[in-house]
Formats: C-alpha cells, sequence, structure tokens
C-alpha cells in the first residue's frame, strides 16, 4: 500500500519523536533538542512528542532547561497526553529514540502498522542492528571482519556457567562485557581479570538478560563512518572520523560519562589513516548498510587493531546532537546540520508505505 502526501494544501506534517523508555531517554532528549531547533519551521509543520520513561506519551514544547553538570535532560510527563494514533494525520514521524523500545524496530513497527511514513530503518534492521550478537551474524555472512565473541543467554549463564566461562576465557584478557541490546556504552565493563567477569556480567545483565563478550584487541583505534541514502535511494559513506579519549582521563574505554558528561572524549574529523584504509572503511560501512537492510542513515562503527580492521557494530539512528560524530562526519564532507536534517526528512516523505 502506499498512501500519497499532498502538500497542496500546506506544510507537511512533521512529528518529531523522543525519550523513551531506554537508559539513552536522556541522550534521546538531547537529539531531539537539536533537530527540532534545525527544522526549518517555515516549510514543516513540527509536532514534539515525547515518551516519558514509563512509556506514557505527551506534547511536548521542546523547550528543556540547559543542562546541569553529569545531568541529561528528559520528557518528565506534565504536558497533556499523546494517543500514538494521532500519528496518522502526520505526512510523516521522525523517531529519534535510541535504544530498546524505539530503535529496536518496536516504534518502525507501530509506524508500519499505522501507514506512516518515518525516517530511518525499518523493522527488520532496527532489531538485526540492535541486537549484537545478530548483527554479528549478518555481518559474517557478508564477510566482514569482526573481534572474536560469545553470546550469553540467560538460561547457559544459569545452567550452564562452568561451560559459557570455559568459552569466554578461551577469548583471553582483556574482554569487553555488554548487553546484546544496549548502545551509549550502558552497561559495559572492560574485564582485565577474570575474578571480574561475574559482576560485569551481572552488571550487563541489568540492562539486558542477553550479553555479549568480546575479546579486547591491542593497539585499538575506534573509527567510524557515517552512511546517507542520496535522494534515489543510494547509500554513500562519509569521511572517517576517529574517536579519542584524553590520555589523562579516568576512563579506560570510550565509555558513557566520555561520550555525554564530562568532555574527555573528541572527534577527529578526518581519521589520520592512509587513502587506502579510508576508501577500505567507507566501502565497509556501505557493505553493512546493505547487509542489514538499513534505510535512511547510519553510523558504522571501526576497530583498528595490531591485527588489521574489524567492523564493530551499525546504529540505525546515532547521537544527532551537532556534535556527535554522525552530524560531524557529514558536516567534513560538505553536508551542513540543517542540510542533513532535512535530507533525511525528504527522504522520509518520498518512500513508500507498506513493503518496500
Amino acid at each position: 500500500m502506499s498512501l500519497s502526501v499532498d502538500t497542496s494544501v500546506g506544510k507537511p506534517r512533521l512529528a518529531v519523536i523522543f525519550g523513551g523508555r531506554s537508559s539513552e531517554h536522556g541522550v534521546s532528549c538531547l537529539t531531539a533538542r537539536e533537530v527540532i531547533a534545525a527544522i526549518d519551521h517555515d516549510r514543516y509543520d513540527v509536532q514534539p512528542v515525547g515518551i516519558t520513561r514509563d512509556g506514557a506519551w505527551v506534547q511536548e514544547t521542546a523547550v528543556w532547561p540547559e543542562l546541569a553538570a553529569g545531568q541529561l535532560p528528559e520528557v518528565r510527563g506534565d504536558s497533556p497526553s499523546f494517543a500514538w494514533e494521532e500519528l496518522r494525520g502526520f505526512d510523516a514521524v521522525f523517531p529519534l529514540l535510541h535504544g530498546p523500545w524505539g530503535e529496536d524496530g518496536t516504534i518502525q513497527g507501530l509506524l508500519e502498522m499505522a501507514d506512516v511514513r518515518y525516517v530511518g530503518a525499518g523493522v527488520l534492521s532496527s532489531a538485526v542492528s540492535m541486537d549484537k550478537p545478530f548483527t554479528k551474524t549478518v555481518f559474517s555472512a557478508a564477510g566482514l571482519p569482526q573481534i572474536p565473541y560469545v553470546t550469553v543467554l540467560p538460561w547457559q549463564w544459569k545452567g550452564e556457567r562452568e561451560r559459557v566461562e570455559a568459552r569466554i576465557r578461551a577469548l583471553g584478557l582483556p574482554v569487553f562485557v555488554k548487553p546484546a541490546r544496549a548502545g551509549s556504552s550502558s552497561g559495559v565493563t572492560m574485564v582485565d581479570t577474570w575474578e571480574e567477569l561475574d559482576s560485569a556480567v551481572n552488571k550487563a545483565r541489568d540492562f539486558d538478560p542477553k550479553v555479549i563478550v568480546e575479546a579486547g584487541a591491542k593497539g585499538k583505534r575506534e573509527l567510524e563512518c557515517a552512511v546517507i541514502q542520496e535522494p534515489d535511494g543510494k547509500p554513500v559513506a562519509s569521511l572517517v572520523g576517529e574517536i579519542t579519549v584524553e590520555a589523562d582521563s579516568a576512563h579506560e574505554f570510550y565509555d558513557f560519562e566520555a561520550k555525554y558528561l564530562d568532555g574527555t572524549s573528541r572527534n577527529v574529523v578526518p581519521a589520520d589513516i592512509s587513502v587506502t584504509l579510508s576508501e577500505r572503511i567507507r566501502t565497509y560501512a556501505v557493505q553493512a548498510f546493505e547487509a542489514v537492510g538499513c534505510e535512511g542513515l547510519a553510523r558504522v562503527d571501526f576497530f583498528l587493531t595490531d591485527d588489521g580492521l574489524v567492523i564493530n557494530e551499525i546504529n540505525t539512528m546515532p547521537g544527532f546532537t551537532p556534535y556527535s560524530m554522525f552530524p560531524v562526519l557529514w558536516q567534513a564532507s560538505g553536508m551542513s546540520y540543517p542540510e542533513l536534517v532535512d535530507r533525511l526528512i525528504q527522504l522520509a516523505l518520498g518512500r513508500e508505505t507498506g513493503l518496500r
């Protein structure tokens, strides 16, 4: 089924959804604040829609207080309620939700059922990309190089602890223990001794009962590449950037605090790498985008190790403040923040509803 967008009677109506129930609620609010400010309100009729931490939908004004030290904004829920069925009255939806209950195909499924156009990846690609073990399975089938890992399911950790721990120990130290379906490094622990493994798994399980443990890599550099579709649907890659964390910081790796709260991380664009490596990363980024069936946009993350280049993950709704890596990469590649936002809205307005 395909619904036409009739803009002859006025500006296209755009709902921007943010907040949500995941641990990345505050990051989503930051993203929404900047995206809404960048939208050309002379061209679009914009309705901010917030989702509180407990799942209530409200009509937001998109005005939040300035950030306090160590504190992110949130949807407080004291605005008028919003019924999701009202989304059928909009020409497109910009879902700026990060993590589970938003970036994982759930909001996309609701919008598909309602025949509403939206920005970004569809149900399947969102779900696969949110689940790190499933992402790795798809990347493996696509021939993309990866770091060795072990998936730990809830029943395995309870009933087959000895076998699971033996598989994890075979990875060698250090290892990184992560929730399988979380972003922004929430719940991630670097394990340097096996005595730390149990507490690291339990910490990850606070965010997701399913856990992934990845081998640590020597000489690791974190490189990232952004992908966006052209108006004809062709995916294209940005320049390559690098994430660095100040050497004298308290962070062992690029964790949540380094990303958002204490200013110890830096985006270096373009990354100081060879042209050959840059082109290889850009090629892999597009291959990853196509492998998961992505739409609209994505950020693809890589590690450059002593043993070579490996792909880490793909983010179908990456951080989107003007200082986040995805927009920074595109600005360095010649597309401004407002232009980037408008490109994504236009892609959403122009795509079909139903099966594509």
